[in-house]
């Protein structure tokens, strides 16, 4: 599409960093111990990220995806278990299972809040069943009320992939408060970063310990011996990361207080355009990280997707095309895959299947930019769009 060129805005930059990190960088390095079972930084971020997020305990992991890997093999899941996954999510969640041979069912999403359809969970339960994921997309949280209910009545446990969902509440109890296992990304792009890293938050002391030693090679904390009790992996975090997060943890609540201000004012004008559908919000979700401003394009196609997407880039509108459906990728057939096929799950997963092809979501950074900047974006969107 060629489109007349404007002056491009300018939104803050990602990550943001000051004294803190710099301080916490140093105070890392000064201490002469730069490993976690030896270092102080790591232990004080647990405490403190657990803490914010209302759960008895947090165990610091080298990146998201290795927390999801990391709670499901503590929850059972190997080779010829399944583990039920949305449909629109990134691929991180289903390949979590998958790398422990076991089968990711995808199932579809809720068509306002692209959070999985709790009903589509349920009827996807088999005996196989070992964990059910639901993902806070974009930092909306799932329905966890039906959710918590459907693990009791079936004995699933729930996994939450909080990956979007740093300081997210949920009728006003955090998502570390809401009795399941929750996992959270700092990569780079996320709303608390050190570039890479992850977190498990615990409600309890039940399966906390056995993800310490896992997560440690399979060696309990006081062993001098090599006496590994279990298989496991190193995902232990670095001192320097935990020194990062904890100054970025401490401005979180300030910058969701500002992406909360930003958002209904550029849904609000999203929503006046023709042909445009912000995505929703369950009001029960009382605190609201937005980690993505996403929105669909019902019927735009993934071509003239990728056109508008590029168009708003040019003009300095952070923009990406939404997630692709699991079924949709290589990655998802290469292991552990379903018995079915890709059109199959596309049919029983028609709202993911759209949200593949028409949805485009911006990235954080543009919320914590002026109201005058959202009136912006809203009128580059329909020009944008006007000239696809």
């Amino acid at each position: 599409m060629n489109l007349p060129r404007r002056q491009e805005l300018v939104f803050p930059a990602w990550p943001q960093f000051d004294a803190a990190e710099r301080a916490g960088l140093a105070r890392a390095l000064e201490q002469g111990q730069w490993w976690r079972m030896t270092g102080g930084e790591v232990t004080e971020f647990e405490r403190e990220f657990a803490g914010h997020h209302g759960a008895a305990h947090a165990l610091a992991v080298t990146t998201g995806t290795h927390a999801l890997e990391l709670v499901l093999e503590v929850l059972g899941v190997r080779p010829g278990t399944e583990v039920i996954v949305p449909a629109f999510t990134f691929i991180s969640s289903s390949q979590a299972a998958q790398r422990l041979g076991a089968v990711a069912v995808p199932v579809d999403v809720d068509p306002e809040t692209y959070c999985v359809d709790v009903h589509a969970a349920e009827a996807a339960i088999t005996p196989r069943t070992k964990a059910i994921m639901p993902v806070h997309m974009g930092g909306q949280v799932a329905d966890m009320d039906a959710l918590a209910k459907l693990s009791a009545d079936s004995g699933v446990p729930l996994l939450q992939d909080a990956a979007h969902a740093h300081g997210a509440r949920w009728q006003g109890r955090s998502v570390g408060a809401l009795g399941s296992i929750a996992t959270f990304s700092f990569q780079n792009g996320k709303l608390m970063t050190a570039g890479e890293g992850g977190a498990v938050t615990f409600p309890d002391d039940e399966f906390y310990e056995e993800a310490f030693i896992r997560h440690s090679c399979g060696r309990p904390r006081t062993d001098r011996g090599y006496f590994h009790a279990t298989s496991g992996s190193n995902f232990r975090m670095n001192e320097f990361s935990a020194a990062v997060l904890r100054a970025q943890l401490a401005r979180l609540e300030e910058q969701i207080s500002v992406r909360e201000e930003r958002w209904p004012v550029l849904a609000a004008l999203l929503g006046e355009l023709p042909g445009v559908v912000p995505q929703g919000r369950d009001g029960r979700c009382d605190r609201h990280p937005h980690y993505m401003a996403m929105f669909q394009i019902p019927g735009i196609g993934e071509r003239r997707r990728a056109e508008v997407v590029d168009a708003l880039i040019a003009r300095g509108v952070p923009a990406f095309v939404g997630f692709r459906a699991l079924y949709r990728t290589d990655a998802f057939w290469e292991t552990a895959a379903p018995d079915t096929t890709a059109d199959a799950l596309a049919r029983a997963c028609p709202r993911a299947e759209a949200l593949s092809q028409d949805c485009v979501w911006l990235h954080h950074r543009l919320l914590l930019g002026t109201e005058p900047q959202m009136h912006q974006v809203a009128e580059t969107v329909a020009e944008v769009l006007a000239g696809s």
